[in-house]
C-alpha cells in the first residue's frame, strides 16, 4: 500500500491543479476558434450587404421576367438607390476594367481638384486612345475631365494623375483606397487610364456599385451625360470632343462610360432613368456592348414595379 502513495498524490495533484488548467486552455482554444470563424462569417456577410439605403428607397421587381441572349461574359442590372440586383451573369467574375477605370479616376480627382484648377501636361503619351496632348500644355481640370470621360483620352487621365500631390503613384494608391472604402473588394487599379489589363480588374457587381455612387456626384453626372464638347487649353488651342457612348438619350440612358482593350473585350457601364429611378447596367467581355446593353434595357423598360423596403 505504501508503494501506491506517491502515485495517488500525483493523481490528486493532477486532478486538483493540472487537469483544470488543461481544461481551461482547451476551452480558451475552442472559444478562440469559434470567435475567428464567427468573425470571418460576419465579415463575409457584411461584404455581401449593400450600403445602407435611404428610407425613401424602394425595392425594384421585374414584372415579366425573361433571360436576355447576350454575348457579354459578365453582366448585371442594379438599382442604384437600393443596390438590388435585378439581373446578373457571372456578377463576381473578375474582368479587366479597361477605360471604365476612369470612373474611379474621375471620382478620385473630383475629391481633390476644383473645376477651374489649372493642370499642366507633364508627359505626352501615345498609349491607346489619346487626345494628342503635348508636354507643357495647361488646361482647366474640368476640361481634362471632359477629355478623359467623353473620347476616353488616356493622356488626359495621365495628366490629371500626375498633377496630384505625389504624382501618379499616390493618385493610384488613392484610387485603391477609395475602392476599399466603397467595399469594392474584387477591384484593383494599377494605372489611372485602365491600360494594364492584369493590374486593373473588377467584377460586374463591383463596377455597378461604383457607378451607382459615381452618378451621385453632380459634376460627374453632368459630364458623362454630355454628347459633345469643345475644350481648349489656356492658350486657345481647341479640341472637339465626342462621347463614345452611342446610347446616350436612348430609352432614358444618361451615362456612364465605355471601355475596350483586346484582353478586356468591349465594356460598357450605363445609367438609365426608369420611373424616376436610376438603373445601372454593366456588360463586360462583350462582343457587341451596345447590342447587349439594348437587350438588357428591353428587360427593364416599362417592366419594373417598386415595393416599399421600410414598413
Amino acid at each position: 500500500m505504501k508503494g501506491f502513495q506517491p502515485k495517488n498524490k500525483r493523481l490528486k495533484i493532477f486532478y486538483l491543479f493540472t487537469l483544470p488548467v488543461v481544461l481551461i486552455i482547451l476551452l480558451l482554444v475552442i472559444l478562440t476558434v469559434n470567435f475567428v470563424i464567427t468573425s470571418l462569417n460576419v465579415q463575409y456577410k457584411l461584404r455581401d450587404l449593400p450600403f445602407s439605403v435611404s428610407k425613401e428607397a424602394k425595392m425594384p421587381v421585374i414584372k415579366l421576367d425573361f433571360v436576355p441572349d447576350i454575348s457579354a461574359q459578365g453582366a448585371i442590372i442594379m438599382d442604384a438607390d437600393s443596390k438590388v440586383v435585378l439581373y446578373s451573369k457571372n456578377p463576381y467574375l473578375r474582368f479587366s476594367t479597361a477605360s471604365t477605370t476612369k470612373i474611379m479616376t474621375a471620382l478620385t480627382a473630383l475629391a481633390h481638384f476644383k473645376p477651374n484648377d489649372i493642370l499642366t501636361v507633364k508627359q505626352a503619351s501615345n498609349d491607346g486612345s489619346v487626345l494628342g496632348l503635348m508636354q507643357g500644355q495647361k488646361f482647366t481640370f474640368e476640361d481634362l475631365l471632359y477629355a478623359m470621360l467623353l473620347p476616353s483620352a488616356n493622356d488626359a487621365a495621365l495628366a490629371i494623375s500626375q498633377n496630384y500631390p505625389g504624382g501618379e503613384p499616390n493618385f493610384v494608391a488613392k484610387m485603391n483606397e477609395k475602392a476599399h472604402n466603397f467595399q469594392l473588394y474584387n477591384t484593383h487599379y494599377q494605372d489611372p487610364a485602365g491600360l494594364d489589363d492584369f493590374g486593373d480588374y473588377t467584377t460586374p457587381f463591383d463596377l455597378a456599385r461604383l457607378a451607382s455612387f459615381a452618378v451621385l456626384n453632380p459634376d460627374f453626372k453632368k459630364i458623362v451625360a454630355t454628347r459633345q464638347k469643345v475644350i481648349s487649353d489656356i492658350y486657345g488651342n481647341t479640341y472637339d470632343l465626342q462621347n463614345l457612348n452611342i446610347l446616350l438619350g436612348v430609352d432614358g440612358v444618361n451615362g456612364v462610360k465605355t471601355g475596350y482593350t483586346e484582353e478586356a473585350g468591349q465594356v460598357l457601364v450605363t445609367s438609365k432613368l426608369e420611373k424616376g429611378k436610376t438603373i445601372i447596367i454593366v456588360v463586360m467581355g462583350s462582343i457587341d456592348r451596345f447590342a447587349d446593353t439594348e437587350k438588357l434595357l428591353d428587360l427593364i423598360n416599362n417592366n419594373l414595379s417598386y415595393l416599399s423596403i421600410h414598413p
